[in-house]
């Protein structure tokens, strides 16, 4: 039997992996037939996570009785946890004697973290960094166009010098708007197409180039009575 320690798997076709994963849990041609069946092509499922073997159909219920900021809401959830769908209606229902939820949102825009390090100016650095923003801003931009066809991408670059047990260090942020996205897809390889610029400009060398779950930039709030 196979182990789990599986070279290159990333880059096999989902075929190709879903035979490894058959030799190894042994798997019969039913068990594989259900995680293939539905509709969706598998290779477009292989675009959008890593390691695709197959597909996964949930339930799709409605959630009823949602009033938010005014405007009655059907909410499709899909889930497969008994009794979900049915405590969000019944929230929304005791919610909607008040007026309902009124909520409100900054621009969804994300962190993308770039960590530059080995430089012996380290203000200096920082301000290479801001000089070249719109360049930077460009690249970025570059990568994405589909992100900046429906009205985002890039909208600024900042940078901070900061300390840690491993000496200081110039951490560049992209700020990203990624519109309807979670964004880490579309943050982290701006980051990671942007690195090679930042280490020209600024002599340095980049090591972490990843999206920040620190989304201070992106919050929303709702309330309900």
């Amino acid at each position: 039997m196979p182990g789990s320690r599986i070279s290159g798997f990333y880059k096999l076709p989902p075929e190709e992996r879903i035979k490894l994963v058959k030799d190894f849990a042994n798997l019969s041609d039913e068990e594989i037939e259900t995680v293939l069946k539905g509709d969706v092509d598998i290779e477009l499922l292989d675009k959008m996570i890593e390691n695709v073997i197959g597909k996964f159909p949930l339930p799709l219920g409605i959630a009823t009785n949602f009033l938010i900021n005014g405007k009655d809401y059907l909410i499709p959830m899909a889930i497969e946890e008994p009794s979900v769908v049915a405590a969000a209606s019944n929230a929304a229902k005791m919610a909607r004697v008040k007026g309902g939820f009124h909520t409100s949102m900054t621009e969804p825009i994300m962190i993308g973290q770039i960590q530059l390090t080995k430089v012996g100016d380290l203000w200096g650095a920082k301000m290479k960094v801001l000089e070249h923003k719109e360049e930077i801003m460009n690249m970025c931009n570059e990568r994405d166009p589909i992100l900046v066809k429906f009205g985002g991408g890039a909208r600024d670059v900042t940078a901070r010098v900061i300390d840690s047990d491993l000496g200081s260090m110039v951490i560049v942020h992209l700020l990203i708007d990624c519109r309807d996205a979670m964004g880490a897809n579309a943050v982290n390889t701006m980051a990671e197409h942007v690195a090679p610029l930042i280490e020209k400009i600024t002599g340095g060398k980049v090591y972490l180039r990843i999206i920040s779950n620190l989304a201070t930039y992106r919050i929303a709030r709702a309330r309900a009575v």
